[in-house]
């Protein structure tokens, strides 16, 4: 097992530790919305991509009802199948997932007759992350590819505190974040 494969087990068993061992009404009060720093580098009518968290990421559906409810677009990442690119498309009900499917990959993502979007800000999922922005992700490349292909595009980690670490093993393909976000603290990267 290679030095990242490695480090993705043994976050995500830290990662699942911390958030079981949260309350769930605290769970509920986190990641509600954005913080101000974060909305700004969305303007209105921007769109804003995110992700559909699994029970241990850190929650993006806070953020996409804020977003909807503040005059921006979101979107989500689709696939067309298995080994196809991500691409993103756009998310109309952040409230109640009607207009979602489930996607090769098992998560939820928009049916296939919804709009392809461009965000020019993209919230991205992370096992861990430094404070200087650097991030580990889930090992698929998918959006490591997705940001090689879109640079103009602002990337913003969502975390949980716990998810931080003092370095990270990286690769010339990597990109850091422009900020992380936690439910205590806001980590402007150098990205």
């Amino acid at each position: 097992m290679n030095e990242k494969q490695k480090l993705r087990t043994e976050m995500r068993a830290s990662r699942r530790a911390h958030v079981e061992a949260l309350p769930q009404v605290t769970r509920a009060l986190l990641f509600l919305r954005p913080p101000s720093p974060l909305a700004a580098l969305v303007p209105e009518g921007g769109m804003v991509g995110l992700y559909h968290a699994n029970p241990y990421e850190a929650p993006t559906r806070g953020y996409g009802k804020w977003f909807f409810e503040n005059g921006r677009h979101i979107a989500l990442p689709r696939f067309a199948g298995r080994g196809q690119p991500m691409r993103f498309h756009v998310w109309r009900d952040p409230f109640e997932d009607s207009d979602l499917e489930l996607g090769p990959y098992g998560h939820l993502q928009p049916q296939a007759d919804a709009a392809e979007a461009s965000p020019g800000l993209v919230i991205v999922p992370l096992l861990a992350f430094t404070a200087a922005g650097h991030r580990l992700g889930q090992g698929g490349g998918h959006y490591d590819r997705w940001l090689a292909e879109n640079p103009q595009v602002i990337p913003i980690g969502l975390a949980w505190d716990g998810q931080l670490v003092d370095a990270l093993p990286l690769e010339p393909h990597d990109r850091l974040l422009h900020a992380v976000v936690t439910p205590t603290r806001l980590y402007e990267g150098e990205g």
